[in-house]
């Protein structure tokens, strides 16, 4: 029975297959940081690798049933994190049967998201990605993994996951800023390299979940 029931929610995120949604989460941090990033990606992501995501990302909680309309959800922000008992075991249901969590920390979530990635997961560890995985290989090459874009402490990017019957369904960008680079050009005055770096390894995120 319980497979009948993931078979049927991965049909779900078939019917739809190009949507992407922004997490709101509870515990004060600002889940709502970064309101171009997304958009610019979805942009370039249809302009150079032949996605038809719909332009307008959308808002979803994770005890929400709408949360498996959507095979990519993302959540980032600079503060606290809090998810409830209802929200873990509907994220877990999702992730299991096939949707994809990608959390960028903006600086300052890290400290909150690793408890609430014990609550999703309390069995299994956050694992470092290597370059040589999928996600750094197409449609862009990024040799050396996960990029940095924004320096801060000049800490090294970690590229970290979990991994469900070898699938990677929570990827985890830290020290990297991705986010950052997605937004509009005068947010941060980034230079174009550094921008173009994060929407392509942004679009490699999209390829591997919309296109694998």
């Amino acid at each position: 029975m319980k497979r009948i029931y993931f078979i049927l929610l991965l049909i779900s995120f078939t019917a739809f297959s190009q949507e992407i949604a922004v997490v709101k989460y509870s515990g004060g941090g600002d889940w709502y940081a970064n309101p171009t990033a997304l958009p610019n990606l979805i942009r370039f992501c249809n302009s150079n690798i032949n996605t038809t995501i719909n332009p307008k990302p959308a808002t979803v909680e994770l005890n929400n049933p709408d949360l498996f309309s959507y095979p990519f959800i993302h959540m980032t922000g600079h503060g606290n994190v809090v998810f409830s008992e209802s929200e873990v075991v509907n994220l877990q249901k999702y992730l299991k049967a096939g949707g994809f969590l990608h959390i960028d920390d903006n600086y300052g979530m890290d400290e909150y998201i690793r408890k609430e990635i014990k609550k999703i997961f309390p069995n299994k560890e956050l694992v470092e990605i290597p370059a040589t995985h999928a996600i750094f290989q197409k449609p862009y090459l990024f040799a050396n993994g996960l990029p940095k874009i924004h320096e801060h402490e000049g800490k090294r990017p970690q590229a970290l996951g979990i991994f469900i019957d070898n699938r990677l369904v929570l990827f985890y960008t830290f020290e990297s800023d991705l986010g950052d680079g997605w937004e509009d050009a005068e947010v941060h005055n980034d230079p174009i390299v550094v921008r173009e770096k994060a929407l392509k390894m942004g679009a490699n995120i999209i390829n591997y979940i919309f296109k694998n």
